[in-house]
């Protein structure tokens, strides 16, 4: 790959592991601009699916938000969770979807300097807290369900994980908003009939102070924001899995009712279904961005942007599956969406709210959930 010095390694936005996601200008580089063509089909089909997902995971997310602070449920600390999840999503919508395709096309930066350190910062920032939210939702549906008689986080503990989260990430993140830049030097090193073109223009790129230092940050970052997180979310749902196959034993020995019988299967099928979704949506992100890093001339060809802008299409899918799993399966959720649309209040319920979809399966006695009293450990 010509001039290694000064085009980057990885391109320029950075997501998941916060590395860069355009590499436009060093492919105009590596190939004169002859053999890759801009591709109008698959640019309007992109544009369309980036679209949807930004729509969708903005309306899902503020749907969700709405709904929680309009039934007061702040006072819990799962609805604490569900809540700062929906934020952070919806950051990552705000952020990451838009900035990041248009940088992609555009082939330069067009929103100064200011924004690039910004809008990288923020990327790095929602994606992590998103991941750590997911992690502290694991961790408060293992205390319910397998430690009942244990702690169980309360709601200030909630908002100070929630703290320590965001806390993590921006300290995690503050390499983007230092050595982010924007600057014409790449630019300056394509062909004559390119360079012309790119005139006035400049990419917005990340300055590390050595390849070996960046590689050491992406990696950390790697484990950080999807290798660890995942592992410790398929431990704690595992043993919630164990925790209820083995209630479902003692309830067909007890002979009780199907009805309890088919939340647990239900409940178990959701949680797999959480984890196989974390890891389909990231995975490839993951993959193509450690290719990038440790083998960048793998992923200079034409390409690269349709490949690069599926695999963060398909990370950027989290932000519309999370209202999915934590909200919209709920089943009071679904009521109290039917009774703001119809701009009305339902009438006082005795029964608890029914936390199996949005954070955990309540502990307590309840008349319409899963039951997982004391006596049932």
């Amino acid at each position: 790959m010509p001039y290694p010095d000064l085009l980057p390694p990885a391109p320029p936005l950075a997501i998941l592991n916060c590395t860069s996601a355009n590499c436009s200008f060093a492919n105009l580089s590596a190939f004169h601009g002859d053999e890759c063509h801009a591709d109008k089909p698959l640019f309007v089909t992109l544009a369309v699916a980036y679209s949807a997902v930004a729509l969708l995971g903005v309306t899902g997310n503020l749907a969700l938000i709405v709904l929680i602070w309009r039934q007061r449920e702040l006072s819990n600390a799962t609805s604490v969770l569900i809540a700062n999840l929906s934020a952070s999503d919806l950051l990552m919508a705000l952020v990451c979807l838009p900035f990041t395709f248009a940088y992609t096309f555009m082939d330069h930066w067009a929103f100064g300097g200011a924004m690039c350190k910004i809008n990288s910062l923020a990327q790095c920032t929602s994606v992590s807290v998103s991941i750590f939210t997911l992690v502290l939702i694991a961790v408060e549906r293992h205390q319910l369900i397998v430690r009942p008689r244990g702690w169980r986080p309360s709601v200030i503990q909630a908002c100070l994980g929630i703290g320590l989260s965001w806390g993590l990430a921006l300290l995690t993140a503050m390499p983007f908003l230092i050595f982010s830049i924007t600057t014409d030097a790449p630019l300056q090193q394509l062909p004559p009939f390119l360079r012309e073109h790119y005139r006035g223009k400049v990419v917005c790129i990340e300055q590390w102070p050595s390849r070996q230092f960046k590689l050491v940050y992406t990696t950390t970052m790697l484990l950080l924001q999807y290798v660890a997180p995942l592992a410790f979310i398929f431990i704690c749902y595992l043993k919630i899995y164990i925790r209820l196959r083995r209630r479902n034993s003692v309830m067909e020995r007890m002979r009780e009712n199907k009805y309890r019988s088919h939340e647990s299967k239900r409940i178990n099928v959701m949680l797999f279904s959480i984890v196989v979704a974390f890891t389909i949506c990231w995975l490839p992100l993951n993959i193509f961005n450690a290719v990038s890093d440790w083998n960048h001339e793998a992923t200079m060809n034409c390409t690269h942007n349709p490949l690069f802008l599926l695999c963060h299409l398909t990370a950027m899918c989290s932000i519309c599956i999370n209202p999915i799993f934590y909200g919209f399966l709920n089943r009071n959720f679904q009521r109290d969406l039917q009774s703001f649309r119809l701009c009305k209040r339902l009438s006082t319920r005795e029964e608890e709210y029914d936390t199996v979809a949005m954070s955990t399966v309540n502990s307590d006695l309840s008349k319409t959930s899963l039951k997982l009293s004391s006596a049932d450990i």
